[in-house]
């Protein structure tokens, strides 16, 4: 049973698994014909101290967006979804979970918060402050990976899951695939989905959100490599690379790349690994898939969903769509 206030952890990510996986990504990322790395292993505290002070930003109109429609939009959404628990997969800080919290509880049909995260500090914390601010909401932290561990979500009734902030463009088309189609498979028929996502626009404006004039977001970038140098005693030199942001319209995604400026090595003595680096040559960080409303509406549909509602697609910033699974 429940307590009042109460904050259950589930743990199904260990240090030792998140090690593992970092090593995988390493070897699998860093020795191909094109170097790349998950955006996840950004986020060390300095990562994710960083990242916050970048949604903060002038030229970052993602969360700006995203937050002012949710504002707009999270009452209505939550009289639609009927859902009396709300599941947040990777929702950092939880500053947008209590814009749909306040929705749900005006409602009156507010229970229960789930949260699901990598890092069990940060969402172990956000858990037990939710807890202080919101009398009797049951809450679960689950520390695992959403591209990993959906199962893992405690299974309950009227659920609406937010996949919040734009991170459904940080995948491919097959990874977007499989997420989706895995989710829907998690969902039952009462459940809901809202997902951020977005639009494509003016590209100036949009690489201007990922290359900021004040360097926030360059900091944020090359913080990576001293995430490896910690992790796994990497011998990066930050000052080595520099920051880079490109609009590539045939994919419609901004991507972030770190670019070596000179001829290097890198040994990552921890695993026993050398990776070589050409001037020139580049390590993409992060994929931004930008969306249409037609294509996001058309991927949920091939995954299972049905399209209940969609938020902001003509404003031409950012979108939520709202979808339940087809039963």
């Amino acid at each position: 049973m429940h307590e009042p206030n109460s904050v259950e952890v589930h743990t199904h990510l260990t240090s030792d698994e998140i090690q593992r996986s970092l090593e995988e990504d390493v070897r699998k990322g860093l020795l191909g014909p094109v170097k790349s790395l998950p955006p996840t292993w950004f986020y060390d505290d300095e990562g994710s101290r960083l990242f916050e002070e970048i949604t903060e930003l002038d030229e970052y109109y993602p969360t700006r967006a995203e937050r002012a429609l949710l504002k707009n939009h999270a009452r209505e959404i939550a009289q639609a979804s009927q859902a009396t628990t709300l599941v947040e997969l990777g929702p950092g800080s939880c500053a947008k979970s209590r814009i749909l919290l306040d929705a749900m509880r005006h409602n009156n049909a507010l229970e229960r918060y789930i949260a699901m995260d990598v890092s069990e500090e940060m969402i172990v914390t956000s858990a037990h402050e939710l807890t202080a601010e919101y009398s009797g909401l049951k809450v679960t932290a689950v520390v695992g990976d959403f591209r990993r561990h959906l199962q893992y979500i405690p299974p309950v009734d009227r659920q609406l899951i937010a996949f919040l902030g734009g991170t459904i463009g940080n995948f491919t088309p097959l990874q977007r695939e499989k997420f989706l189609f895995d989710l829907n498979c998690s969902m039952d028929a009462s459940d809901y989905l809202l997902i951020g996502a977005d639009l494509a626009k003016d590209p100036k404006l949009m690489v201007s959100a990922y290359d900021d004039a004040s360097g926030v977001t360059a900091r944020f970038n090359k913080n990576l490599l001293n995430v490896l140098n910690s992790r796994l005693s990497a011998d990066f030199d930050p000052d080595l690379f520099d920051h880079v942001a490109i609009w590539t319209p045939r994919d419609s995604r901004i991507e972030m790349r770190l670019r070596s400026r000179v001829d290097q090595s890198i040994h990552f003595a921890t695993i026993n690994l050398t990776v070589a680096f050409v001037a020139g040559e580049e390590l993409l960080t992060e994929i931004s898939t930008k969306f249409n409303p037609h294509q996001l509406e058309s991927e949920l549909r091939e995954s299972g969903f049905v399209l209940d509602k969609v938020f902001g697609a003509y404003e031409g910033e950012f979108l939520l769509a709202l979808a339940h699974p087809h039963c």
